[in-house]
């Protein structure tokens, strides 16, 4: 990894340097996102879909961290519940996210960006459709 895919967080330290990996930023932005209600599942990709069938987890699945000049972009990409209100539920993850990483990493964010890319209609049991 080059040092230009880190970010450094530790200026003025006499200590030496920490620096954070943007996937660190992913996996905190994704159980962040998670932990709202509303939120049904994170986008992913087809290798993320395939390596949970598996049993690993991917905690920065729907997430894009984005280094630029002016600071930090993050892209939420998430389906939500059937009757949830979408700007409540994208406010709470910008607010979970942005409270989560300052308290985690001391990083001011510049942007989160939240992106509904489906609903997700709730299905019902088997054993209700039987009783029915």
């Amino acid at each position: 990894m080059n040092d230009n895919s880190l970010l450094n967080v530790s200026e003025g330290s006499d200590l030496g340097k920490v620096e954070i990996a943007p996937e660190v930023i992913e996996v905190i932005a994704g159980i962040a996102t998670t932990e709202i209600k509303g939120v049904y599942a994170m986008r992913g990709n087809f290798a993320s879909g395939v390596a949970e069938r598996f049993g690993k987890k991917s905690h920065g699945k729907g997430i894009k961290v984005e280094l630029t000049e002016n600071g930090v972009l993050i892209d939420v990409f998430v389906v939500l519940d059937y009757g949830s209100s979408i700007p409540e539920v994208a406010q709470k993850i910008q607010t979970n996210i942005r409270q989560a990483l300052r308290n985690m990493t001391a990083l001011e964010i510049d942007e989160i960006n939240i992106h509904i890319v489906g609903v997700q209609i709730e299905q019902k049991d088997e054993t209700e459709e039987l009783m029915e």
